[in-house]
């Protein structure tokens, strides 16, 4: 039996996720307990994955492990994910093969590739206002602009507006009062409603636009289908960058060496890039449901079954990664798991890479030194880890 201070239980609890306790326990399991139950409480009862090996492999088959009943614990008394089944995270194939097409041109290799100058003008804005401020909160006023401003433009949000939703935004993931976050949630779905319609009356070359004009089978996606997947993607274009981001900084605040050699080695960057995401690990679970009876780790699992993938914990794996738990800028192989794997496979994965790396460049050319001016306050939660707070003074080069 495991200490307590090991308990399974605990993963749970979205305070034991604000520091690296829950590493603890994901190395305790992935040793002794691969395939943990989790007895029912206020969530449903699940199975926990922590190995890398099983936890891609489920992530690999999506006909056996659904997304569409949701793919993330939920208390039971919340009921299902309204998106289930409509929108591209909570698909399953052939219709999220179909929705992904969709508006899967705007994030190819080439789109990327053309957008970049746009960021690198986006950032050094950001970095500029930044220094201005001489000392700001680096997560809220720096790490989210960015991918905010991106996936706005790509959906056709025209400039003049993007900092009312960068407004919404910082109240609707911020931590408080969930009445404050929810008014600032409908709201945004609010200016989506009208931009839809805008665009249902004159379509533009936006993501929006082929949401509301794409056909499946024929058939033209529902108002709510549009809406959903314009909130989906919203959520999965800004959180991730703004977390993976604000995170990356304060690993390289604790590494000041590896952030030095990057001033001058800058063919390192996409590596630590890489390395950014597999240390932090924004996703903290992802969750699927098993369609069939089926055998995993000799263990029976029974349609219904709830199996949840904890990330981090395939990150670390020391399995697949030598010294694991070291940040190490020039780690290749890195094969991580934090853009997903399969058919689920993050659909911007190439952007937010791409923002990444100009991201940290142009903070290597803006910038000449990064002081942490307070405590750095982690996010308290089971699905999403990163900070939410980072006060820093930015002084300019």
């Amino acid at each position: 039996m495991m200490p307590s201070v090991l308990d399974p239980a605990r993963l749970t609890d979205p305070g034991f996720h604000a520091d690296d306790s829950a590493h603890a326990v994901w190395r305790a399991l992935r040793e002794h307990d691969p395939m943990h139950w989790h007895e029912p409480t206020r969530y449903p009862g699940f199975w926990s994955l922590t190995r890398y090996e099983d936890i891609r492999a489920v992530s690999r088959d999506a006909r056996v492990f659904s997304s569409a009943q949701g793919i993330l614990l939920r208390p039971t008394a919340h009921g299902t994910d309204v998106g289930g089944g409509r929108t591209l995270a909570l698909t399953d194939p052939p219709r999220h093969k179909a929705l992904r097409n969709l508006v899967a041109d705007w994030f190819t290799t080439r789109s990327v590739r053309a957008l970049e100058e746009s960021m690198r003008e986006a950032v050094r804005n950001v970095l500029a206002h930044a220094i201005e401020l001489e000392e700001c909160d680096f997560v809220t006023e720096v790490a989210a602009r960015l991918p905010l401003y991106v996936i706005c433009g790509l959906m056709g949000v025209p400039d003049e507006e993007q900092e009312l939703l960068f407004s919404l935004t910082k109240l609707a993931f911020a931590a408080g009062e969930p009445e404050i976050r929810g008014a600032a949630h409908l709201q945004i779905m609010q200016y989506f409603t009208e931009l839809m319609y805008q665009r249902m009356d004159s379509p533009a070359d936006d993501l929006v636009s082929a949401l509301v004009t794409g056909q499946i089978d024929g058939e033209l996606l529902t108002e709510e289908e549009v809406l959903l997947n314009c909130d989906n993607l919203l959520v999965g274009g800004t959180e991730n960058v703004r977390l993976a981001v604000s995170s990356g900084l304060r690993v390289f605040l604790d590494h000041s060496d590896d952030w030095e050699r990057l001033r001058t080695e800058r063919e390192l960057l996409p590596t630590a890039v890489e390395e950014v995401l597999r240390f932090t690990s924004t996703a903290t679970h992802v969750m699927r449901t098993v369609t069939e009876p089926v055998l995993l780790r000799d263990q029976r699992l029974d349609a219904g079954d709830r199996v949840v993938l904890w990330i981090p914990s395939a990150n670390r794996d020391e399995r697949v990664f030598t010294d694991p738990d070291r940040f190490d800028i020039t780690r290749t192989p890195n094969r991580h798991l934090a853009l997903g794997a399969g058919q689920h496979f993050c659909l911007g994965g190439m952007l937010a890479r791409a923002e990444m790396r100009i991201f940290f460049s142009e903070l290597l050319d803006m910038v000449k030194t990064v002081e942490q001016t307070g405590p750095a306050v982690p996010v308290e939660s089971i699905v999403v880890n990163g900070l939410e707070h980072l006060p820093v003074r930015l002084r300019a080069r």
